[in-house]
């Protein structure tokens, strides 16, 4: 299924790059998703296959009238080829292809503690330097790590903490017993 939602991003994304609207099928389909995902009776009603495509189509007109006319034409190619219920896998597709377009590095400390602002912000510029990329930084606590930072780098993880390092020396003593 995540093949699906790759083809169909894609796709959107280079008609929205070829027309110079990627923020705004961007946002319109943020919004859109953020709208399904928050309301059952929609969920049920685009996702059901009683229902028939031009019933769909109609609905989801009237739902998104104020939407860029690109867009509609993708959602109703959604409803017609049954792919609705991608919308979601779709959506994070879409907004890894627009970062890496738009050359932004999601970055993500997590502590244990509340971090000084400054210690965040350095942490951002080194990455940001090594990589090459503009970075989008953000912080958050996690008491459950017990102490040092996890570092979550686009897909790839740095885990010093010290939960990782107990959970590492618990499996080393019981491969020696």
């Amino acid at each position: 299924m995540e093949e699906i939602a790759q083809v169909y991003a894609r796709a959107l994304f280079d008609a929205a790059k070829e027309r110079g609207e990627l923020d705004e099928i961007r946002e319109e389909l943020a919004t859109f998703a953020d709208a399904v995902d928050g309301s059952h009776d929609l969920q049920v009603f685009l996702f059901s296959p009683y229902l028939s495509s031009d019933e769909k189509k109609d609905g989801l007109r009237r739902a998104v009238e104020d939407a860029r006319e690109s867009f509609v034409n993708f959602l109703e190619l959604l409803v017609e080829n049954h792919r609705m219920p991608a919308i979601f896998r779709i959506r994070r597709q879409y907004e890894e292809l627009w970062e890496h377009e738009n050359h932004l590095l999601p970055v993500e400390v997590t502590s244990a503690v509340e971090l000084d602002e400054a210690t965040v912000q350095q942490i951002g510029n080194t990455i940001g330097e090594q990589t090459g990329e503009q970075i989008e930084l953000s912080s958050r606590v996690d008491p459950e790590i017990l102490g040092g930072i996890i570092v979550r780098v686009g897909n790839s993880i740095l885990d010093a903490s010290i939960r990782n390092r107990l959970e590492q020396l618990r499996k080393q003593v019981a491969k020696a017993a």
